[in-house]
């Protein structure tokens, strides 16, 4: 950005919410990319030259046209709790941060949670509570994480075993969307619309407002099983996670050493053990832990519902925030996500051990993708060079294993991409010059030669679920 955009910009915005020292440019411009020690390798020096907090979705219009008219790159912020870099600005220019307008503006009667885009998901999670729902799924930032942020970067978590993925069962139930545009327009997508900018980054629409179908309100409790190997407690929480007489929020297990690195809870922890974290509803916590322990298991902690909910919360251990405890041990560890096979996931673990070994530690969170039960998978692996980080991915492809690159920055190789290609679509629809988080839809630059500067020339599409 030049001076005289700058000071443009300064006639347009009250001086408090622009800012431009170098201290706030650089936490503005930051999230938990350096999970990835490639990320953060490439990204560390990637700032914006200004930031803009918006106060209202006014604002927002009135920055989408300036920078639109003048062609600078805008990339979004709500929490910047994400792992892959969505929010640094690899090109410059604007960050536009979305923190003030976290309004939870209604929790309907029928379980809608119709909120604005940074409203924090801690903050709906006890707001519907309070009134008899809950949210479906969250991840393990959910005290910190913004509702857009989640639907423009998160795809699961903590609830998915029971509710599937954030895009099923018509859980985003609708998505307002301010288009990148010289006439910004403001559209509410539902139904398959949704699909164009879910998961899409922030780079093919700016999202004001967020409509989550609830669950209805559960009491949880809270369980931590020991076992002597990985099989054994694998094989446990397998059964359970297939078991649809157990109502569960969380099904998760840990090789060891990764419960050795969960600080908080070591007393709690038997050393050189596989460990298995549960949050099942309270009214069948006595027969999990019977289940626990006729399997050879041992009931490590035990904790039935309470309110307000005391002690250690399981969650906070599971999802990313494992790769989070490691981390903090071991800086020489990072994560993969992984897909295993619901039938030959255990012949998977097996080739992986003999390949890598204590390189790869294993993470298994059950979920349900498409109504089917499946490992899916963050494991702790160990750093030294691109080329083995590249090695482990490669084999895991080559032995039936899924994986959505966290080491990359860009949406196609991320493991999200839609095969009908419905995010460039949109983006070519709604951000026709590319400013929207740019560099990050790579098939977006491939495209520009092909698509007219109008939205309106580029034609609607139905996009599949």
């Amino acid at each position: 950005m030049t001076t005289a955009d700058l000071n443009s910009l300064a006639e347009i915005f009250p001086r408090e919410q622009i800012v431009t020292a170098a201290r706030q440019l650089e936490s503005l411009s930051r999230d938990f990319y350096w999970y990835s020690p490639v990320l953060k390798r490439d990204l560390e020096h990637k700032l914006a030259d200004v930031v803009v907090q918006a106060k209202s979705v006014g604002d927002i219009k009135r920055l989408v046209a300036f920078a639109h008219g003048r062609s600078i790159p805008v990339t979004l912020r709500g929490a910047g709790t994400g792992n892959y870099g969505q929010c640094i600005p690899t090109h410059g220019g604007i960050v536009l941060d979305l923190a003030a307008l976290d309004r939870i503006l209604e929790i309907t009667s029928d379980g809608t949670a119709i909120c604005e885009p940074a409203a924090r998901l801690g903050a709906i999670e006890s707001a519907a509570r309070r009134v008899g729902w809950e949210l479906r799924c969250y991840p393990s930032t959910v005290q910190k994480a913004s509702v857009a942020g989640f639907c423009a970067g998160g795809s699961g978590g903590i609830g998915s075993i029971m509710w599937g993925g954030l895009r099923e069962n018509g859980t985003v139930h609708a998505l307002t969307i301010i288009t990148m545009e010289a006439e910004p327009r403001e559209l509410r997508l539902t139904g398959p619309e949704i699909f164009k900018v879910l998961h899409a980054w922030g780079t093919n629409g700016i999202i004001i407002g967020v409509e989550l179908k609830l669950a209805p309100r559960t009491n949880w409790a809270q369980l931590a099983v020991a076992h002597d190997s990985f099989a054994k407690s694998f094989d446990f929480i397998e059964a359970i996670a297939l078991n649809e007489s157990f109502k569960k929020r969380l099904v998760t297990n840990f090789e060891w050493p990764l419960p050795g690195y969960f600080a908080p809870l070591q007393k709690w922890v038997p050393p050189g053990r596989a460990l298995a974290f549960f949050e099942v509803a309270d009214d069948q916590l006595e027969r999990l832990t019977n289940a626990a322990v006729s399997t050879g298991g041992s009931p490590v902690f035990v904790a039935p519902f309470t309110e307000p909910r005391r002690g250690p919360q399981l969650s906070d251990y599971t999802w990313n925030h494992t790769t989070l405890w490691a981390l903090k041990a071991d800086p020489s560890l990072t994560y993969l996500q992984c897909g295993f096979s619901p039938s030959h996931a255990r012949d998977q673990f097996r080739q992986i051990k003999a390949r890598f070994g204590d390189e790869f530690l294993f993470h298994i969170e059950m979920t349900k993708w498409d109504g089917v039960v499946t490992p899916g998978s963050i494991p702790v692996v160990r750093y030294s060079t691109d080329e083995r980080l590249q090695e482990m991915i490669r084999f895991c492809g080559e032995i039936g294993v899924g994986v959505a690159n966290p080491h990359v920055n860009f949406l196609e190789g991320s493991g999200r991409w839609r095969p009908d290609d419905a995010k460039l679509v949109a983006k070519q629809q709604y951000d026709p010059r590319g400013l929207l988080n740019p560099g990050k839809m790579r098939g977006f630059a491939a495209s520009l030669e092909q698509v007219p500067e109008t939205a309106a020339a580029v034609p609607e599409t139905t996009v599949p679920q």
